[in-house]
């Protein structure tokens, strides 16, 4: 499998996840009209948006995950002597 066609595979595990994600936060920009700004606790601005990446993150390590496995099952039914 060439790696353009594994990134794209990959693409659409990880929009496949977050689909099914129900509450999926987006980052906050850095402006006066975030909640956290505006109560005067950026650090807690800065804790939110840690969390969502880690989130994202999170969904790249399954998507990834999740490819390799399918790779591995692919391989193994391709090559059954090799087991």
């Amino acid at each position: 499998m060439n790696p353009s066609d594994r990134r794209q595979r990959l693409h659409e595990l990880v929009v496949a996840l977050i689909a099914q994600q129900s509450d999926l936060d987006l980052l906050d920009d850095d402006n006066s009209g975030s909640l956290a700004v505006a109560q005067g606790n950026p650090a807690g601005w800065l804790e939110r948006n840690r969390r969502v990446v880690q989130r994202y993150q999170a969904l790249v390590r399954s998507a990834a995950t999740l490819d390799a496995l399918v790779e591995q099952e692919a391989n193994e039914r391709a090559n059954p002597s090799q087991l």
